[in-house]
Formats: C-alpha cells, structure tokens, sequence
C-alpha cells in the first residue's frame, strides 16, 4: 500500500536523516525525495562553531599542557626528596596540587568537538549530507582511545569537507591527516632501506598500507596479495607528523625524505616509480579508480542505508554510477534517493544507538547543556563517540545492536522521566512519525499510565525504532 505524503516524508528523514523535529513532516511533505536531494549543498556542512581547534593547533598545546604537568610532578617529587633527606620541611597539604576544576584540556579538547558534532546533527533540517558525514567518518574511523583530542579535528578536517567531492580527495585527506597517521602507526613507519631506517635499524609498519586495501578502498579478499600490502606500506614511509614541540607546523602533516623507502614499488601489478610523496599520492589514486573499490563502497552505503544484505543488482547499479562519475559522492548520494528500489526499500534496518539519540532529542525538542550525558549514554548502548572497536569501524548489521535493546528502554526511561511530564505524547508522535504512526503505537500511547510512560513507549515502537 503506497503511504501518504507525510508517511513519505516521515521516512525519508528516518531513513536518510536523524528524524523529524517540529514542522518538519509539514515542510518537506510535498517532495521528500526533492528535500533530501537540496540538502546536499556544502552549506549544510558548515558547523556553526567557530572555536574549535584545527588538528595542528591541539597538538601543540596538548604537548604544552602536559610538558607543564611533568614539570609540575618533577618539582614535587624533588620537593618531596629534600624533605626526605632532611633539608627543607615536608610539603605541606597547602603545597600540594590542587585537583583540577573541570575536564582536563585533551578531554576538553574531545568535548568541545562533541558538542558541535551533536549540534550538527541536532539542529540540521533535514539532515541527510550529516548522516554521510557519519557515514564516512565511520567508514575512515579513527580511535579516541588512541588520538583522543585529535578524533573530532580528523573528521571537521578529513571528512567534512569532502563528503560532496570526490572519493578519491577524501581518501587522501584521510591518510594523510596526523590522526590516521598515529592511529594506524604510519608516523613512525621507517622504510627498512631509508637513511633512517639504516641508520637506526627501526622496520616497516603496514598497518595503514593494509587497512587502506581492506577497509577503505577495495574490500577483503579483492585480489591483492601481501606483497601489494608490503610494498604499498612502503611507498607511505615517511608520510608522518611534525614534532608538536615545534611552535609553528607540530601536529601537522609532513613528508619525511629521511624515513621513505626509496626505489619502485610494484602494487597490484603496476610499477610505481619512487616520488616520494607523489608516490603514496599515485597509488591511492589508483585504487580509488579501481572496480573493486566502487562495489566495495556501493555495497557499504547500501547496507547502511537500506539492507543487510543489498541485491547484487542495487549494488551494481550504485557502484555504476560511482565509475561513471569517478567516484562523484554527491552525484553516488544522489542515486541512493533517485533509485527506486532504494528509497522504497522497507523499514527492517535497526537505527545505530547515536542515531536513536539524536532523533529522540529531535522529536521531543531536547537540546544539549552537558555533552557528558550523552557521551554517557552512548557508552551505555555500545557504540562511544569515536571510539569503534576496531579500524572497521561500527558494524551497520542489524544483529550486532539487537541485544542492546534493554539498554534503550533504559535510556527511554531516563529521557521520559526527566521532559516527559511537561510533554503531550500524541504531539510528540505527530512531530516524529505523524501518519507513519501504527495503530498498534497510537493506541499504546493512549493506554500509557502517565505521560513518561506512553513517551518511553514511543521512543521504542518499532516505527521510531527504523531507519
């Protein structure tokens, strides 16, 4: 049965977006499809804060704050020494450090980029160019356990900007940012025959090398051998970070003769003449281009949007356009809204808990005044901010969040308790779902006990629960 206009657009900002907040279903009822289409301008991209700091400018001060604090230790401990010995008297209790108030600045660092990453999406229209933006900055993950101040910069820097352009510009922005560089090891990757690498007997590292092939570009098991891995690994020698010691260009990305291996490489069958930087910079082209990257792509963005387990046909034709277009992502986004199978496609895909979140915080008008919390209750469902198990990133499989459903209605409740009593339900379902609403929802929510209750059971039907 063909769903009515505000069905349509219930789903296209459920599917493609973080959900409706109020007015929503009203303005884009006339054209979902069209609505979803105009919100891929780079406009929508921007970020309304102004103050955070690029990737460069938190690493040297990280270094400072931290300098300040051994320097700080060194000096008690000293302190501490001569007491000891009999030369001055003990520290007193006055003397000792006080704890300090507030986050410590690399957390600082990590929730300031929180706050805005969350507005984004909080405050977006229709928010489909944010929900790439997750997208890719989940499929080029990096670890806040291992770059924690540098997490949010990777994806404002490396992600943002591209998520309209081309593939092959993202890619390289990717492996080439300081946050990739440390999160997969390349920074201190030396190739075995470089100058330094003779010098001081320090190997290879082919973590990025084989991460790029595997996760970011062509897929497992796609033809390519561990010599393409190893050889590949040493093309990108040298591709490093500047000491954060250095006031001017630490924390930033350089190219370091010193460390590169020097000579040909051969990767998949073409021989790649040493240019240094412009050799790592040929060979990502390269597979950016390739057949098995476009499917491998294809086959990602539908199983996020769309399907477990997408037809052959639908990825075809997505990795079709991405060749046609060399790899165009605003032209590929476009064709996962044009495609009839696609955006028709039923509701059996689970929401990521992040996305639950936000859409929750959408419907009922909810707005961030501490990041914590909701860093919090994304620690609680599985899926911490920027902080995936593994360089795969977040799984978008349906069975891989299933069992965290209790952990839902545990935070349905907390929400419902705190706004639920000042909130009519049924308005709160027409903002959400309106007539995408089931009879079986509607009705539940009229049986509640009180109104926290039919609003928790609102946050869990099935119908909020989808994308």
């Amino acid at each position: 049965m063909a769903l009515d206009p505000q069905a349509q657009a219930a789903v296209a900002l459920h599917r493609y977006g973080f959900g409706p907040k109020q007015g929503s279903l009203a303005t884009i009822a006339s054209d979902p499809r069209g609505a979803l289409i105009a919100d891929l301008e780079p406009k929508n991209l921007q970020l309304a804060q102004a103050d955070l700091r690029s990737t460069s400018e938190a690493a040297r001060a990280v270094f400072a704050f931290r300098q300040e604090k051994k320097a700080e230790k060194a000096e008690r401990t000293a302190a501490t020494k001569m007491a000891d010995n009999g030369n001055v008297a003990a520290p007193n209790e006055a003397a000792q450090p006080a704890k300090p108030k507030g986050p410590q600045l690399p957390q600082q660092i990590y929730l300031d980029e929180a706050t805005a990453h969350f507005n984004a999406a909080l405050n977006a229209d229709v928010g489909y160019v944010e929900r790439l933006t997750w997208f890719w900055s989940n499929h080029f993950c990096v670890s806040a356990d291992k770059v924690r101040p540098f997490a949010g910069a990777f994806e404002r820097e490396a992600i943002r900007p591209h998520v309209l352009g081309k593939f092959v510009d993202m890619l390289l922005a990717v492996e080439s940012h300081p946050a990739m560089l440390r999160y997969l090891d390349n920074a201190q990757s030396i190739g075995p025959d470089s100058i330094a690498g003779q010098r001081r007997n320090k190997g290879l590292n082919e973590n990025l090398a084989r991460e790029i092939m595997e996760l970011h570009t062509l897929g497992v098991r796609t033809g390519y051998s561990q010599d393409d891995v190893t050889n590949f690994a040493k093309v990108i020698t040298g591709w490093t970070i500047v000491p954060p010691r250095q006031e001017e260009r630490g924390g930033s990305f350089t190219f370091n003769e010193r460390m590169h291996e020097p000579g040909t490489q051969r990767v998949i069958g073409h021989d790649y003449l040493d240019g240094g930087f412009e050799q790592g910079r040929a060979v990502l082209q390269a597979l950016a281009r390739r057949p098995e990257t476009a499917k491998h792509i294809a086959t990602k963005l539908l199983r996020h949007f769309v399907s477990d387990e997408p037809s052959p046909d639908l990825v075809e034709r997505l990795a079709k356009r991405f060749r046609e277009t060399d790899g165009d992502l605003k032209e590929v986004s476009k064709a996962l809204v044009t495609t009839a199978d696609v955006y028709d496609a039923p509701r059996n895909k689970l929401k990521r808990p992040a996305e639950w979140i936000v859409a929750s915080m959408r419907a009922t008008g909810m707005e961030i005044k501490d990041v914590r919390r909701v860093i919090g209750a994304l620690n609680m469902l599985g899926e911490p901010l920027w902080r995936p198990p593994a360089p795969k990133g977040f799984p978008d499989e349906n069975a891989a969040w299933n069992d965290g459903l209790a952990q839902r209605l545990d935070i349905a409740n907390q929400i419902s308790r705190q706004i639920g009593e000042r909130l009519d339900p049924d308005a709160v379902a027409d903002t959400a779902l309106g007539s995408l609403a089931s009879k079986e929802t509607r009705e539940a929510l009229r049986r509640a006990e009180s109104r926290p209750q039919a609003l928790t059971l609102l946050l869990m039907s099935p119908e909020f629960q989808r994308r």
